[in-house]
């Protein structure tokens, strides 16, 4: 597909407003390997090939296992992910799609049982921020494939 706007060019203080948010979020605290799992599942909910394709080769960089990423969208189906991974991935299914209704308190019970209320904003405000490169990326189509991760991140 060709790219419609290049969003960074035509709204580049919206663009570092964003890159912000993203700066924060990778500074937060929270684990680079569980960032990078729900930015995964966030970005597969809204079908962002841009973001799917950035995330997948970040996680796989950080030593994500390729299984753990086949397996994303069936998660609860498995026993590959830790229960902190698995409260975050359904916070973050659940904060994506608000429209279901699914933040009830036995939701935010088990979330608050592997994070504290700060870790709880940071993951919340980190599932905001790849929502809103998903939404950038997709009506604009994001040119998908070329991205390398830079490095490795460390923990």
């Amino acid at each position: 597909m060709t790219q419609r706007i290049d969003f960074k060019d035509v709204a580049p203080g919206a663009f570092q407003a964003m890159l912000g948010m993203e700066t924060y979020v990778r500074q937060c605290g929270l684990e680079h390997s569980l960032l990078e799992l729900v930015k995964t599942r966030v970005s597969q909910i809204n079908g962002c090939a841009y973001c799917l394709d950035m995330h997948t080769k970040d996680a796989r960089a950080a030593g994500e296992s390729e299984q753990r990423l086949y397996l994303l969208p069936a998660w609860r189906e498995t026993t590959f992910y830790t229960p902190r991974e698995r409260a975050a991935l359904a916070w973050a299914e659940a904060v994506t799609q608000l429209q279901h209704d699914e933040l009830s308190d036995e939701l935010y019970a088990e979330v608050r049982r592997h994070f504290d209320e700060q870790s709880i904003v940071n993951l919340t405000l980190a599932i905001v921020t790849i929502n809103g490169w998903n939404r950038l990326a997709v009506p604009f189509r994001a040119d998908v494939g070329s991205y390398q991760p830079a490095r490795a991140r460390k923990e």
